[in-house]
């Protein structure tokens, strides 16, 4: 079946699923493959349980003359090429969001902004791999007047793979940094990677990219693209400087030299989160919001899903920042604990995941870094860290540290906790 024809069943929809276990009804079923499950196998439980159609990629799960099935070459492509063809269709204007480290966080910071002007579609959650992107954009609707897409990479080619698919009008990267070098080889192959959002744009002509202006990496990168300015010089588009961090981000912004000055109380943790700030406020502010709504926008946005969450227990303060971890971010982390003004200051930092050949040097530097900052009280978890020279006490994962925690519970400390997903510190929280 060509892709204009499914677009005319997709159309006829109540939306895409990918999960026969929740078909809402009316909906179009595609059925994915991974490395542990063969979606054809469930696209009969799909059609029973509330979808439409099921589209399948192996003829076996096509029973003859029923028009439920929809067979096609290759269920996923046929996923992004759909996805493609309604965001060609509706020409909503989009913009593009990747980097190493805060991507999810400005996304989601930029969506709240633009919301006080704008019927926004954007990622949900992590949302922004080659899956991820095209569900998204299915989601889109006539009534949507602008779209934040978040894409993510790790390995070469994934982030072109994404724009194809996307088609963004305008384009962020938050930042380059250590992360995932297993996939990209090198610090290098990150820039290139991430750069292919750049590289799409530049051939569009005449393209517009919103640029973290003291990022040198980036700005390296960016000729033949019209940049909008954020960072801490005075004379860019969006600037600014932080005010306070203890706990909470405060900072001051104006746009260009002589702007007004606004400060807003946000609700994140750590001052690496200022980039972030700026980049929603500069693409407010370039999108037509107005200044107040910008910063009641900032200071109500609440973080979820372990990412720079400030808790209150019964007996200590937590710094959750356990969604993952890379050299970059643990080693800003560490620096803005490190700054922060607060009593009892504990460490509990988990493995970083996907760093190949970097991997023992790069978990060296952190140990090395927690010594230079004098921190006394710390947690090591995992294998990689293990494997480091240091004096502070290692556990060989999440459990055997929530053994220890349940001998030796802490009290009246301050604790950050940061590791990759994979190490599971989310499961600590509670014998805190």
């Amino acid at each position: 079946m060509d892709i204009t024809a499914l677009y005319q069943i997709f159309l006829s929809c109540t939306g895409v699923t990918t999960d026969s276990r929740n078909c809402p009804e009316g909906s179009l079923f595609i059925a994915l493959k991974g490395d542990t499950f063969n979606g054809n196998a469930f696209a009969a439980k799909a059609l029973e349980t509330g979808s439409a159609y099921a589209v399948v990629d192996e003829a076996a799960y096509a029973p003859a003359g029923d028009t439920h099935y929809i067979l096609v070459d290759n269920c996923l492509r046929t996923l992004q090429q759909l996805a493609n063809y309604h965001r060609r269709q509706l020409g909503t204007r989009i913009i593009g969001i990747t980097g190493t480290n805060g991507k999810t966080t400005t996304k989601e910071l930029i969506s709240a902004v633009l919301s006080q002007k704008y019927n926004i579609l954007y990622t949900l959650g992590n949302l922004n791999n080659p899956i991820g992107v095209p569900l998204t954009l299915l989601r889109l609707k006539a009534e949507h007047e602008l779209g934040v897409v978040e894409m993510g990479a790790s390995h070469p080619g994934d982030i072109k793979e994404l724009v194809e698919i996307a088609e963004p009008d305008y384009g962020i990267i938050t930042n380059v940094g250590k992360a995932h070098l297993e996939g990209f080889g090198s610090f290098e192959g990150v820039i290139r990677t991430k750069g292919e959002l750049y590289d799409y744009l530049r051939r569009q002509g005449n393209s517009t990219i919103f640029i973290h202006q003291d990022n040198p990496y980036l700005t390296q990168i960016a000729w033949g693209l019209n940049p909008v300015t954020y960072g801490e010089e005075d004379n860019l588009y969006i600037n600014g400087h932080v005010t306070g961090n203890s706990p909470y981000l405060t900072f001051e912004w104006k746009a260009g030299k002589a702007g007004e000055r606004h400060e807003v109380q946000t609700q994140l943790i750590g001052d690496y989160n200022f980039p972030n700030a700026l980049a929603a406020i500069t693409i407010g502010h370039f999108f037509g919001v107005e200044a107040a709504k910008i910063d009641k926008a900032l200071h109500e946005y609440e973080p979820r899903n372990n990412r720079s969450q400030l808790k209150k227990t019964a007996d200590n303060t937590l710094i959750i920042d356990a969604y993952n971890a890379n050299p970059t971010s643990m080693l800003a982390a560490i620096s803005n604990f490190h700054n922060m003004q607060a009593g009892g200051k504990m460490l509990i930092l988990g493995d970083m995941r996907e760093l190949g050949k970097d991997s023992p040097g790069e978990h060296q530097k952190i140990v090395d870094c927690l010594e230079e900052y004098g921190f006394k009280d710390v947690a090591l978890v995992g294998e990689l860290f293990a494997a480091t020279r240091h004096t502070y006490p290692t556990y060989p994962d999440a459990p055997a540290l929530i053994a220890e925690l349940q001998k030796n519970k802490p009290c009246g400390k301050t604790i950050l906790i940061k590791g990759s997903n994979g190490i599971k510190l989310n499961t600590v929280v509670d014998y805190l």
